[in-house]
């Protein structure tokens, strides 16, 4: 009976020191990351492909610890090329670029297979599918905070996700019992997710009101409600994706770079979603 109450005191402590590392984190980081998306322009662009980058380094190092061979060099630096490509001149270069990119990744991979590595072809689609979804997806924050009043979209789209994040660990970790999905991510329950939508909602109906009273019209709690009601229904997905990665290759977290956090894929997963999603959603329906 001691050795349970030990075990279960000691995990309580565990889960005390992450979430506490989780706060420090954010609270350091989030002073900065509001003053760039403020700043706006070329240096935003620039801590998207700085975030972007060191996701795709974490993607490539996933894959190699579970014996493929994504290229190393090639696929941080895709992702990176097709952020400040989207941030040079919007959707203009993305052509050229995707091009150039694979034709440069089908050489790299035909020479490692030359060189003896039978699973090249493999790779060649891990680097494809690395540079593809994290620079290309990724780039859609650029997008996102590009469009008319793009820094009022984008502090209305990726709060709300943040907070459908919080809400769904705090009250998964709580009192979640149903399993989400059992075998992508054991720890996710259908409590936490549904405390997501809530969460995600009222985050996008307050930051609606709060954000109309200096963006005037085009800001409003019914639309805030609406685009944080669909980015936390579907964002998850982005954490589950990663998922699906990291339980392939049998490793926890991406990395270890942000304490409480894991690294930098495991702290951008839903941010992709949010802002591919977000930026469609707003030019569908209010642009």
């Amino acid at each position: 009976m001691s050795v349970v109450t030990g075990e279960s005191q000691e995990r309580a402590r565990l889960k005390s020191n992450m979430l506490k590392s989780r706060l420090l984190v954010t609270i350091v980081l989030l002073p900065i990351g509001m003053y760039v998306i403020w700043l706006g322009g070329w240096w935003f662009t620039l801590t998207i492909a700085l975030l972007v980058g060191l996701a795709a380094k974490e993607y490539v190092e996933l894959f190699r610890a579970g014996g493929l061979q994504p290229a190393a060099w090639l696929v941080p630096l895709g992702a990176v090329l097709l952020v400040l490509g989207r941030g040079y001149n919007k959707f203009e270069s993305a052509g050229l670029l995707l091009s150039l990119l694979v034709l440069t990744s089908m050489t790299h991979h035909l020479v490692a297979y030359e060189r003896g590595r039978d699973q090249a072809a493999t790779d060649f689609n891990l680097s494809l599918g690395g540079m593809l979804y994290l620079g290309w997806v990724g780039a859609y924050l650029v997008s996102l905070r590009d469009l008319p009043d793009g820094m009022w979209w984008f502090l209305l789209a990726l709060p709300s996700v943040w907070l459908a994040d919080a809400g769904a660990y705090l009250v998964g970790s709580k009192w979640g019992k149903h399993l989400l999905c059992p075998r992508l991510s054991p720890k996710k329950t259908w409590e936490g997710y549904l405390a997501g939508l809530v969460t995600g909602t009222l985050g996008g109906i307050l930051f609606g009101a709060l954000w109309g009273i200096s963006a005037g019209p085009v800001m409003t709690p019914w639309r805030g409600a609406l685009l944080g009601l669909i980015l936390s229904l579907l964002t998850p997905l982005g954490d589950l994706g990663e998922s699906m990665i990291k339980r392939q290759v049998h490793i926890k977290d991406s990395s270890n770079l942000l304490p409480g956090h894991g690294g930098m894929f495991d702290r951008i997963d839903s941010w992709l979603w949010g802002g591919v999603l977000g930026y469609y959603i707003i030019l569908f329906l209010w642009l």
